[in-house]
């Protein structure tokens, strides 16, 4: 018998870690090639991790919420087949032993022991119980220094999810004698944090709950995206533009060919793809608004990478990526947008998926509502909301003169960074978005 280690795998460019949202088999369970066992989320999407191999579970070495870094091994998993039943570290590190020299053997055994000591560390100190996640080597420096659990939860963390770091625990400890203590009790140190790190945050002011009131705890990604509302805001000066848009042709064009379409295609055709390819060659005519901000500097984007608002089963939004949007055409784009919007809903998207966005589309209009004024999702410099069409009474100008007559229109409500997109770049930028949708080809192939 061996065993297998099960890592967490690369999921990105910009996923570095995850957390585990449920564990699908048991210890002891039998696992298949390929079979699903434990559920992970990311800031992006949530996914399953499958098997490599064939065998039995044998071990899971984190519990749900715990935070896992990519390239970590989540369980062990024995599998058949000749071979020692160490483990794949463990083994590597024995055969190495036979050919090393005394010394390098010694500091081998050392690196052993030294493993061994974080693991015994971990155990002593054990789990937060207000659920906090404390890494391996920061409980290992509490438990040498004899910090206690109580007093590690009253350490202020700099780091992400203002979790506790090497740095925020080495200060503390640095500073711990000038900290009084009161019956045992341990006051929070504010550790010194980077200027650039993060802003402080303001008290949020106290909520009265009575009896009749339900509280209900926020999810997962309800948090996340909450957080990255926030700081959009907070980083970003938004500012917006309106313009109106007659898209009578588009809606007369897609009313011809709909039925022709979901017949020859098995799909069917909607406005969004129409919409992303007029927004996809504006782009390409406005190149600056496919940028970012990374401080004092602005990163010109090459690729024109469009995410596209959509919602999940339980009501959260996503944005997955139509990645080079520019070189589709409308059959492309409209196949690239119900692709990403079935997985959406069916939860079937993969980190991928919603990684490298360079601008943003959102449609309000498929709630109701007229227009809006969306977030900026960083950090990208803008994004656009489309509002709902409807029929209006409008006038209409001919060389015969002008007459009122009905209308389908709609509204596009441009948000854009007023720090690097000033208004006439934000405004001419929806203008041309319009003229490409008035000036639609309604004898287009398709």
């Amino acid at each position: 018998m061996a065993k297998f280690e099960l890592k967490l795998p690369k999921m990105g460019e910009s996923v570095a870690e995850a957390t585990i949202t449920s564990w699908l088999k048991e210890v002891g369970d039998t696992i298949e090639l390929d079979e699903a066992i434990v559920e992970i989320a990311t800031d992006k999407v949530d996914s399953e991790v499958p098997s490599e191999v064939e065998g039995v579970l044998i071990e899971r070495l984190y519990d749900v919420d715990a935070v896992v870094k990519v390239g970590e091994t989540l369980a062990i998993i024995e599998i058949s087949g000749d071979g020692a039943t160490e483990d794949v570290a463990v083994t590597t590190i024995k055969s190495e032993v036979k050919t090393e020299e005394p010394q390098e053997v010694k500091a081998i055994e050392n690196t052993i022991a030294e493993v061994t000591a974080v693991k015994e560390a971990v155990a002593v100190i054990g789990d937060s119980p207000s659920g906090k996640f404390y890494s391996p080597l920061v409980k290992t420096i509490a438990k040498k220094e004899n910090i206690s659990m109580t007093e590690l939860e009253s350490i202020v963390g700099t780091g992400k999810d203002n979790r506790v770091t090497k740095d925020d625990i080495l200060a503390y400890i640095e500073n711990r004698g000038n900290t009084p203590l009161n019956g045992g009790d341990t006051k929070p140190v504010a550790i010194a944090t980077p200027v650039h790190s993060q802003k402080p945050a303001t008290p949020a002011a106290p909520v009265s709950v009575n009896g009749q009131d339900e509280i209900i705890e926020m999810s997962r990604m309800g948090k996340l995206v909450a957080q990255h509302m926030v700081n959009s805001v907070q980083t970003s000066a938004h500012v917006q533009s309106f313009i109106e848009v007659d898209v009578t042709k588009i809606v007369n064009w897609r009313n011809k060919v709909k039925d022709s379409f979901q017949k020859r295609e098995g799909e069917k055709i909607t406005f969004t793809p129409i919409f992303m390819e007029a927004i996809a060659k504006t782009i390409k005519d406005f190149p600056m608004i496919n940028i970012s901000v990374d401080g004092d500097r602005v990163i010109k984007k090459k690729n024109i990478n469009l995410g596209m608002a959509a919602a999940l089963a339980d009501g959260n939004l996503i944005v997955p990526v139509i990645k080079n949007a520019d070189q589709l055409n409308l059959m492309g784009m409209t196949k690239a947008v119900n692709d990403l919007a079935l997985r959406a809903r069916t939860g079937k998207l993969k980190p991928d998926d919603t990684q490298g966005g360079t601008y943003t589309v959102t449609n309000v209009g498929s709630f109701g509502s007229v227009m809006g004024t969306p977030i900026i999702n960083q950090p990208q410099v803008a994004i656009l909301a489309l509002g709902a069409i409807r029929k209006v009474p409008a006038v209409i100008e001919t060389s015969e003169g002008d007459f009122i007559g009905i209308r389908h229109k709609m509204f596009l409500s441009h948000s854009y960074d007023h720090r690097v997109v000033n208004g006439a770049l934000g405004g001419m930028f929806i203008q041309r978005v319009a003229e490409y949708l008035e000036g639609f080809d309604t004898n287009r192939e398709f």
